[in-house]
């Protein structure tokens, strides 16, 4: 997927050249090195003209306007006119306060250029400080990983595998939102389609994805063959379904379907789809497997999900916890992904273990408002080195914040009971793509 990032460094003539040029070079050299394919200008765009014959030519997924000095609206306003892409609208410190002449005035072009966005009713970012500086460097990065990011958004299939138990409301999507807020189209199927694919495959069918379960999960042999046997041909009919229909992500039906119409769990059927770089929810919690697949782009690693179900204010932590289908790849690494039954009815296969540790995490969440607008739940910690807390998969988070009064909020404010919890710091990304989809982002 071919994504381009332009830099447009505005200004005028009329400001210090000599300090303006230094702060381009040096910007110029960081969003290469941030953004190799970055497209960038030979020189600094000092007129409306200059800036025109640059942009002729381009198709960007995301701008970065820095006013390299001061610069009216009527520059930033000829971009938007070409181009319908999120902003990163960044301003340079004034390198220089000796009582004489304002070298670059990048501050007041920023108000400029942010006031003529928003009569635009753009997207956009906004980043303060020198290219030199730490905190600029992750800004930019983070917004050009949302940019990525949502163009991604634009292109995914993600599938709604039957419908939410009674209930469980909240993780059902429409198509039309989907592709309005995200850009992503959203497919529809029953589960009965999926389980009625498993009742038909033999078990020659299905031996090469038994053998590729046997190689992620330990122990499956302890389980009743039949129940292993109906599990891999149900892999196989995910498995089908995904490569047939292009999907990137799913949530997926699971209770009492897949117990009482199937006999055997669809557990690990999510696990190994997660682990393949699928991000699968069950519950038929769609928007839960949308915020799977946003952690697991952010960060490369598959997403957990799960309720938020003990904590712990002495430790300050906050366990996380699902029947199990966490990616096998999440297990800790003395134990494995183990095999075992499902906690409520006893049926197996599902999956067994407790989280590896990770030193940064971020817990987040695409929900919904009670007026039907979207929001992001951001929360960040780290992942503790704990054995299993309950059957299941399980998961122990020492948050960053208070545990017990992110609870209390997160529960006033009417959050969604599923979350994902990404391993790595995305917080800034978070709140770049929330800028850019114009949905509210609320950290905790």
């Amino acid at each position: 997927m071919m994504f381009q990032t332009l830099y447009l460094p505005i200004g005028v003539p009329t400001f210090h050249l000599g300090c303006a040029g230094a702060e381009f070079e040096k910007s110029a050299a960081l969003l290469k090195e941030i953004e190799s394919g970055t497209e960038v200008p030979a020189e600094m765009l000092l007129s409306i003209d200059k800036l025109l014959e640059f942009c002729a030519d381009k198709t960007p997924d995301l701008l970065i306007v820095q006013n390299v000095t001061f610069a009216n609206g009527a520059y930033i306003a000829e971009a938007l006119r070409r181009f319908d892409c999120p902003v990163a609208l960044w301003t340079l410190r004034e390198p220089v306060i000796d009582g004489t002449r304002l070298r670059l005035n990048s501050l007041t072009g920023a108000f400029s250029a942010g006031n003529m966005l928003k009569s635009f009713g753009r997207p956009f970012v906004y980043v303060f400080g020198s290219p030199e500086e730490a905190g600029v460097k992750r800004q930019l990065k983070a917004a050009i990983a949302a940019a990525r990011l949502k163009k991604a958004l634009g292109s995914l299939r993600l599938a709604q595998v039957g419908y939410t138990p009674q209930g469980f409301g909240f993780g059902r999507a429409l198509d039309a939102e989907v592709m309005t807020v995200f850009g992503s189209e959203l497919v529809s199927i029953e589960a009965r389609e999926l389980i009625d694919g498993a009742k038909a495959c033999s078990d020659e069918d299905a031996a090469a994805f038994l053998a590729d379960a046997g190689s992620r999960i330990k122990g499956l042999d302890a389980i009743d063959a039949k129940n292993v046997a109906d599990f891999a041909k149900l892999y196989k009919a995910y498995s089908d379904f995904v490569q047939r229909e292009k999907i990137g992500a799913l949530s997926s039906r699971c209770w009492p379907d897949f117990f009482t119409a199937y006999g055997t769990p669809v557990c690990s059927v999510l696990a190994i789809l997660n682990d393949l770089g699928i991000p699968a929810a069950c519950e038929t919690d769609t928007y839960g497997a949308l915020s799977m697949y946003i952690g697991q782009f952010l960060t490369g690693s598959p997403a957990f999900f799960g309720d938020p179900v003990s904590l712990d204010e002495t430790e300050n932590t906050l366990t996380f916890w699902h029947c199990g289908m966490a990616a096998c790849t999440l297990a800790r690494k003395d134990t494995g992904a183990m095999a075992g039954l499902h906690c409520n009815r006893k049926i197996g296969p599902t999956l067994e273990f407790g989280c590896a540790p990770a030193e940064k995490a971020t817990v987040l969440r695409v929900g919904k408002k009670a007026d039907g607008g979207f929001r992001i739940f951001l929360t960040a910690g780290e992942v503790l080195d704990k054995p299993q807390q309950f059957y299941g998969t399980s998961l122990v988070l020492k948050t960053k914040h208070p545990c017990d009064r992110i609870v209390k909020q997160a529960v006033a404010d009417g959050w969604e009971p599923h979350f994902a919890v990404a391993m790595g710091d995305i917080t800034e990304e978070m709140k770049a793509l929330a800028a850019f989809l114009k949905i509210e982002a609320v950290e905790y």
